[in-house]
């Protein structure tokens, strides 16, 4: 027999189980969405442009190009509702070769370097309640990872319910910000109108790009909606219904949110603010904030790490069912029905990665900027469907095609470009880190090539 593909399950094995609808899919966009980026980059943001004006204009035309991506992922999902996601798209678009290069990212830089980096917001921001040594905060972000990857193991049920709950709370968090400034800001000057020259030694141009980097960091995880399709009961409703709410509540709340640091602390004051939030609400009802901002960042960093865990490691899952990755984690838990072992690399690779690397900092714009050559590669996997009429009738159309995607593509390219000029240093680590695992790719392709023509010899079929 032929080798099953991740899309097309073997009955001899357990199947995962179709168990998320449209709530759920909202659940898992906006609380991977919705992690620390808002409560970290703002102040940094702050530094590189100046006014609000400038500055709040970058993050709506961040909201629109996730928006118009969002609408191509919804197109690619519906046409391919299958578990692994951008895994699937690009190795069914590329080949195999592509598709392992982009799981390699996932497990080795992207995914697990995020989870690491939120497990250590969670330890910095628990510490503001207990005191911990520089062993103690790693020993609490190992933790964190270790609980979370528990309840994905046990159960994506289990996981999605924490899922909504966290996303409730840190929507409804948010929220409480900005209803607090408005309610409490009478008494305060309001600061939006101040400026302050930009700083550091970038040009304009080069500054703008470091923002933009930083405000597409904190809208980073959208795109991984369609990783669980094959645990969606109607993959090709709730994939475009969740993009589209759920994009548009994150666009909404950070626009919001960003107008009210502003409004309360200024220019000045966003650059001095390591925790903004928390100033912003010391301002406002005292020293109550502080306390109240901790314990939001915590819930929304933990939701971000678990929506991930929900999400990413199915395209490892996805990758090993193709035979381009270990067939060990090929595995679906007979009781549990999750890709358990799928899980417990992810947990074990981004607890490596938080002991060897150790700050957030270190993450954050290789993150996107690795990203963004994946998003451009999707993009182009929309435009090889379309040409091949792959995913059949039932499926959600990107309107204004081909502009909206051209325009997306122009504007993906733009930036890895820029980024490269800018901060060529950076991007040439960043590289590197993607570039190692293409020795790998020529092993697994090879040896799933192999695997195949032995298949075909067994059953029969003619090479």
């Amino acid at each position: 027999m032929l080798r099953t593909m991740a899309n097309e399950p073997n009955s001899s094995k357990p199947s995962l189980r179709k168990a998320l609808g449209v709530f759920d899919g909202i659940a898992i966009l906006v609380g991977i969405t919705i992690g620390a980026g808002i409560y970290s980059t703002p102040q940094i943001i702050a530094g590189y442009l100046s006014s609000f004006d400038s500055i709040i204009l970058l993050w709506l035309l961040a909201g629109v190009f996730v928006f118009t991506s969002g609408l191509i992922y919804a197109e690619l999902g519906t046409r391919m509702p299958n578990t692994g996601g951008e895994y699937v798209y690009i190795s069914r678009c590329f080949g195999p070769f592509a598709g392992f290069m982009f799981g390699w990212a996932q497990l080795f830089i992207i995914r697990t370097s995020a989870a690491a980096g939120l497990a250590l917001i969670v330890a910095d921001y628990f510490g503001y309640f207990v005191a911990l040594s520089r062993v103690g905060r790693i020993i609490t972000a190992l933790a964190v990872i270790f609980l979370l990857g528990v309840l994905n193991y046990i159960g994506i049920q289990r996981a999605s319910i924490f899922q909504k709950l966290s996303t409730a709370l840190k929507v409804g968090a948010l929220l409480a910000i900005v209803i607090v400034g408005i309610l409490f800001s009478g008494s305060h000057e309001n600061l939006l109108s101040t400026r302050a020259a930009p700083e550091g030694p970038l040009s304009p141009l080069g500054s703008v790009v470091a923002a933009l980097m930083l405000i597409i960091f904190s809208h980073t995880g959208w795109e991984r909606i369609g990783y669980p399709a094959g645990e969606m009961k109607n993959p090709r409703r709730v994939i475009p219904l969740s993009l589209m709410i759920g994009v548009g509540l994150v666009v909404i709340l950070y626009a919001l949110t960003n107008l009210t640091y502003h409004r309360i602390l200024g220019m000045e004051g966003m650059r001095d603010s390591t925790i903004v939030a928390s100033d912003v609400l010391t301002v406002l009802i005292g020293p109550v904030g502080a306390s109240l901002i901790a314990v939001l960042v915590i819930v929304s960093a933990t939701g971000s790490i678990n929506g991930t865990m929900m999400t990413a490691t199915r395209a490892y899952y996805a990758m090993s069912r193709d035979g381009l990755f270990f067939k060990w984690l090929d595995h679906v838990h007979p009781r549990f029905q999750t890709p358990s072992r799928a899980i417990v690399a992810h947990c074990v690779w981004g607890g490596a990665i938080l002991i060897i690397r150790g700050t957030f900092e270190t993450i954050a714009t290789g993150l996107v900027f690795t990203i963004l050559i994946f998003y451009g590669i999707s993009t182009l996997a929309l435009f090889k469907m379309r040409k091949d009429h792959i995913g059949g009738t039932n499926i959600f159309r990107v309107p204004l095609y081909p502009f909206l995607p051209l325009l997306s593509l122009v504007l993906i390219a733009a930036l890895i470009v820029l980024r490269a000029i800018f901060q060529w240093q950076n991007s040439a680590v960043d590289l590197i880190f993607i570039v190692t695992g293409i020795p790998f790719a020529f092993y697994w392709v090879r040896r799933r090539e192999k695997a195949t023509r032995m298949d075909k010899k067994k059953s029969g079929i003619k090479i």
